[in-house]
């Protein structure tokens, strides 16, 4: 999964101390906590912003909808920003973005609400492009699937920390600094972000160039096949992820009538799990290899499906192994992508056609579940449809890393 470099791309890598290393580790985790806990932190305080705001159940959806969106149609842009500016820049206007965003969201009105939202998505889909590319450059092969585990999991600790707190900060202080308190997250991170790669480096732009040649149109084809590979991999680990996400609540309290704090002690175990997986799964494919980690993702990922299927009072076991594998599953794939681009902008590119498509799929995924679940009044069509884009994950992303393997052979 990670191929030696070539010594064209080691003499590109600039040169990092050991302790610049971890500090610069140190400050991904923390720009990572807040990618993903603002728009989480709606959902605990949607009865406030129904009575105050005046927000129909629709566009209460937009709020934790159009980020998703923005990863998906943004990513092209986030993508170009990156190459134009240099993934450090792209990385504090991510940070910036985020700032302005909380804040501008929890101002006054529904129209301002949703443009700080969407400020929130587009900054954050800077992120999720920029951040790897920070870490295949400046991370040694071997330690990328750490340093990138550690991205993953401190994106999950943000969507828990925040979904945790929300409601009780909402309660005692009101929803505008409820949902302004990530913020905070973003401040601290700029700080370190500074302080790991300089202040000139974080805001002086430094525009990425190729590192090789020409590729001939064989190689071409073999890095189109991969790439599509890998967005039906992402597609479906995508599609699997917030369509449970969305839904795993209500079914638990559908088919086993349990109650709201049960259901969602199920989403919660699903959404802390995935820092096992996150951090596991590099460990898993140094020690057994990268097909190995795929089918053992693969399996954990339809013991959602098939267990609430066959076995719903096991929710709890189900919950957990479903939230290693997607935590495992966002590590792989990324980390497949810096291992197998040539160089920094392919990367670049690369990650934002597979962002961009397998987000698109993500965001539709609740949507699509919930229709066919009032349509067929039962939750059975929608765990099929689960199991179907989880065997869409394991063989999109176990064939593009064959077909990755073969192409560096």
């Amino acid at each position: 999964m990670t191929p030696r470099p070539s010594p064209a791309s080691a003499a590109a890598r600039p040169p990092r101390r050991t302790a610049g290393v971890g500090l610069l580790l140190v400050s991904i985790g923390l720009i990572a906590l807040t990618m993903r806990g603002p728009f989480v932190a709606v959902a605990p305080v949607v009865r406030h912003l129904e009575d105050e705001l005046g927000l129909s159940a629709w566009e209460l959806g937009l709020l934790t909808g159009i980020p998703v969106l923005c990863f998906a149609l943004a990513s092209p842009l986030a993508s170009l920003s990156a190459r134009r500016l240099g993934a450090e820049v792209a990385v504090t206007l991510n940070l910036l973005g985020v700032l302005a965003g909380v804040v501008l969201r929890s101002l006054d009105g529904t129209v301002v609400t949703m443009l700080g939202t969407v400020l929130l998505g587009v900054a954050i889909t800077v992120g999720n492009i920029a951040v790897p590319l920070i870490i295949r450059r400046d991370f040694t092969p071997a330690r990328q699937g750490m340093a990138m585990g550690v991205y993953t999991a401190a994106l999950n600790v943000g969507s828990f920390v925040t979904s945790v707190a929300s409601a009780p900060l909402a309660d005692a202080w009101g929803w505008r600094l409820s949902l302004a308190a990530s913020a905070l997250f973003a401040v601290v991170a700029l700080v370190f972000w500074a302080a790991a790669v300089g202040v000139r480096r974080a805001a002086v732009p430094e525009p990425v160039a190729a590192e090789g040649g020409r590729t001939h149109d064989g190689g071409r084809r073999r890095g189109v096949a991969v790439t599509v590979a890998l967005v039906v991999g992402f597609g479906g680990q995508a599609f699997s992820y917030y369509g449970v996400t969305a839904w795993l609540p209500s079914l638990l309290s559908d088919e086993l009538g349990l109650s709201s704090t049960s259901a969602g002690a199920g989403a919660s175990l699903f959404q802390i799990l995935a820092i096992v997986g996150a951090l596991g799964t590099p460990l898993l494919a140094r020690r057994a290899g990268t097909m190995a980690a795929v089918v053992t993702l693969g399996v954990l990922w339809l013991a959602v499906p098939v267990g609430l299927l066959a076995a719903p009072g096991l929710w709890a076991v189900w919950s957990s192994l479903g939230g290693a594998a997607q935590g495992g599953g966002i590590t792989l794939i990324f980390s497949a992508i810096l291992a197998i681009a040539r160089d920094q902008a392919s990367a670049g590119r690369m990650s934002a056609i597979v962002q961009g498509v397998g987000y698109g799929f993500g965001a539709v995924a609740p949507t699509l579940i919930g229709s066919v679940h009032a349509a067929a009044g039962s939750w059975t069509p929608p765990l099929l449809m689960v199991l179907g884009s989880v065997l869409c994950f394991a063989v999109g992303t176990f064939a593009g890393l064959r077909m990755a393997a073969h192409r560096r052979g």
